[in-house]
């Protein structure tokens, strides 16, 4: 028996996230000290150090905090507006969908009320299907209103704190750093902790029904991945076309075409643009690891209850993967405390650095704490279920499949920032190369997304290896979880990101002075590179969810073997091998077609408002934002019909083998592009941004804005927003979604799937 009781388990998970939501509502209460009005006119703290930058230059403090003031409002506006319109349309679908899950569900035995055989013991009595399909369709409902709110409550986080930022930048480098960094942690403690939460009140509540059939329980549970992964699949397209629709279309018209900076309050499109980082950047991040989070402990729960815990009924060795979420909270804790409070930020140079420590900190703390619940939360011997058979495990095996996870993803994390970061080889090189011209710019570019793509591949297979030799699926899913344990932190970096960019727009927008943008410059390049560390964690644990789900969907559709000879499962391959490409076209040309309105309407506003140019007209933002609202909600519909109908249709019609081909397909060509579209997009954004800084000779050399070198850097990085912050990030989904939506739905596809091939025959 573990050391650790069930009381135990049921006391320590629920205290560690209730931990997690008051440390972030904490981090909420110190960001709120920094006031957004004109009352804050404070010439010195301690007499002499601690001046404005605005009073030494004789500008007006507060018109600028008004104006900050004005423009956050304009910014929180928007985006609340966008997530609400784009809520209105997910909730139908979410309605739909549900009832297609108790429907089907529900129909695998005719809806019978009886009891029936369980699947893997069939001498043990387990609940109807009709209890599957209903159960299942309440925690997909809960997996996808706590997504939605993720999102939601990460987005309102980012537009309270980016002009807070922007005040903070007045007074040094650090303060804006810590007012950023609290921020992305109110998002992502808040995140972590509540799914959490509500995923452990989801069980024990269901267990009331369920009792001792806990094979019934935890296959019932697997929909509260589901929900959070569908919702997360339009939150990230949606969001993404909206971003990326009005970043293009700000940057050709106003950068390349009329030569005047980033955010420039004369753009039309600047207001969009900075809505777009809140929606696509922090709520669809928010959703996306969210769903990750679930699939993951959901995979975890299936897999260990047809095993020696679930057959036992030992509730602690159970809720092993909860535990290790809940010691991943007080190891976030601690890190966080390392940024904010134990060192002080006081230049540029330390920003990346004490971004790059959160991780390894958080890392090393986390191996610890997985070491020590291993030790208290498992017996030092069980059996788990492996394909029919039950593999004899320790305990220590199991310590270290979670470690491989968490350790690949230090790795794959280091490997991205060694790629797309300007303080390296690799991107220096695609700056230098558009000394002649877009077109090799274009070219190198791509070859580094591709070569990027190595180390990961071998750091994500060495993990599953180790994890499956160990602990079969189990072992995978875990190792998934491990890679996960850091989420709080890792969300926190990100959702730093996107508030660093948006105080870097504010300060432009408000005419502050050109020392306070070169600040918030140094903090959005930082956060370029962090936002690409959080995609290459996000699509790493995609590929270990994924294939954990897999394992779980071809146990419990009951196939024996997945025989990529068989013409079905070959087909299947290389369909499902196809999906991203498609998936990845649709959403492209998405961005393409909404940027190409976009880049009309500025043109249109700078041709025919006089004065706009010279700054002394206002230019119409409202249409601009309409623009990208209109087009991410109508372009985000085909791409997620694509990803969530084709289980179904490949279910229904072709049958569980053919399916389990279709899964692997996809998850092997997904995770390629998603890392090598991530990256590629993320090196041309920060060669730009290199030779915009023009802190090298080299740079110089290239520089300044407005020369040829950067005007073809700028091209680059317009080609690979749509890469970075659509495509790439949307494919992770795509992979987990599939692999979940298969999980849910095989025992009907297991009863009555493969309609043309029973015709056939």
């Amino acid at each position: 028996m573990a050391i650790l009781s069930d009381l135990g388990a049921g006391i320590l998970i629920p205290a560690c996230a209730i931990i997690g939501i008051v440390f972030s509502l904490v981090q909420w209460v110190l960001v709120s000290r920094v006031k957004l009005s004109p009352e804050r006119h404070s010439p010195s703290k301690n007499g002499t150090t601690e001046y404005l930058i605005e009073e030494e230059e004789g500008l007006n403090d507060h018109s600028v905090v008004h104006k900050c003031a004005e423009i956050q409002n304009a910014i929180s506006e928007g985006a609340t507006s966008f997530l609400f319109t784009e809520y209105q349309y997910v909730g139908i679908f979410m309605v739909a969908f549900a009832i297609l899950i108790f429907v089907f569900l529900g129909s695998v035995e005719g809806f019978s009320t009886k009891s029936q055989p369980c699947s893997y013991n069939k001498e043990e009595m387990c609940k109807p299907a009709l209890a599957n399909a209903i159960f299942s369709t309440i925690s997909f409902l809960l997996g996808g209103i706590t997504s939605l709110v993720s999102g939601f409550l990460g987005m309102k986080i980012a537009t309270y704190a980016n002009a807070r930022t922007t005040l903070e930048a007045r007074k040094g480098v650090g303060k804006a750093f810590i007012t950023a960094f609290r921020s992305g942690a109110v998002m992502g403690f808040l995140l972590a902790a509540n799914g959490l939460l509500v995923l452990f009140i989801a069980i024990n509540l269901f267990k009331i029904y369920y009792g001792d059939d806990w094979e019934g329980l935890f296959e019932a549970i697997t929909g509260y991945g589901l929900g959070g992964s569908s919702m997360a699949l339009f939150g990230r397209v949606g969001g993404g076309i909206y971003t990326k629709a009005a970043d293009v279309g700000a940057d050709l018209v106003g950068k390349v075409e009329r030569g005047i900076p980033e955010d420039d309050p004369r753009n039309p499109a600047v207001i969009a643009d900075n809505v777009g980082d809140n929606v696509g950047d922090i709520a669809g991040m928010g959703s996306d690891l969210f769903g990750s989070y679930a699939e993951s402990s959901c995979a975890a729960l299936v897999v260990a209850s047809i095993s020696s815990f679930g057959i036992n009924h030992d509730l602690t060795a159970m809720f092993y993967p909860l535990v290790i979420s809940s010691m991943g909270i007080i190891v976030c804790l601690i890190t966080t405390l390392f940024a904010t409070d134990f060192f002080e930020i006081k230049s540029v140079k330390e920003i990346e650095p004490a971004l790059k420590k959160q991780l390894i900190i958080s890392t090393v703390l986390m191996t610890a704490g997985i070491a020590l619940v291993s030790w208290i939360a498992l017996p030092s011997s069980f059996t788990i279920f492996n394909f029919g058979s039950q593999k004899v495990v320790k305990n220590w095996q199991l310590f270290l499949c979670v470690g491989v996870g968490l350790w690949a993803g230090l790795i794959i994390g280091f490997v991205t920032e060694y790629y797309t970061s300007n303080t390296y080889s690799p991107v220096q090189d695609v700056a230098d190369s558009c000394r002649t011209g877009a077109a090799t710019n274009v070219i190198f570019g791509l070859a580094l997304g591709y070569k990027s793509v190595i180390i990961p591949i071998f750091a994500i297979a060495m993990s599953i290896f180790v994890s499956f030799s160990f602990a079969a699926m189990y072992g995978i899913a875990v190792a998934a979880l491990g890679m996960l344990s850091t989420i709080a932190t890792g969300l926190a970096i990100d959702a730093y990101g996107p508030i660093s960019d948006n105080a870097g727009g504010i300060a432009e927008m408000a005419g502050m002075s050109h020392r306070i943008r070169e600040r918030t410059d140094a903090l959005d390049a930082a956060g370029n590179t962090t936002a690409a560390i959080g995609k290459g964690f996000a699509i790493g644990s995609a590929a270990l969810v994924s294939l954990a789900l897999f394992g779980a969907y071809v146990s419990r559709a009951a196939i024996s073997t997945v025989d990529v000879l068989t013409p079905t499962v070959f087909v299947g391959l290389l369909v499902g091998a196809m999906l991203p490409y498609w998936f990845s076209a649709m959403t492209m040309r998405s961005v393409g077609s909404a940027a190409l309105k976009m880049v009309e309407e500025v043109r249109r506003q700078f041709n025919t408002i006089p004065g706009l140019m010279e700054g002394t007209a206002k230019p119409d933002y409202a249409t601009c934002v309409k623009i990208s609202t209109d087009a991410s909600i109508k372009e985000m519909i085909p791409p997620g019909a694509l990803v969530m109908l084709t289980p179904l249709i490949v279910g229904i019609f072709f049958g569980v083998e053919t399916l389990s081909g279709v899964l692997a397909g996809s998850l092997v060509s997904g995770v390629q592009i998603a890392i090598s579209a991530s990256n590629t997009g993320g090196a041309w954004d920060n060669a730009k941004k290199y030779i915009e800084a023009g802190a090298s000779e080299h740079a110089k050399a290239l520089g300044p804005k407005g020369s040829d070198p950067h005007k073809a850097a700028v091209i680059g990085d317009t080609i690979g927003d749509p890469l970075k912050d659509t495509s790439g990030p949307s494919l992770n989904i795509l992979i987990k979604l599939m692999a979940v939506e298969s999980l849910v739905f095989a025992p009907f596809f297991a009863a009555h799937g493969g309609l043309l091939f029973k015709i056939w025959k």
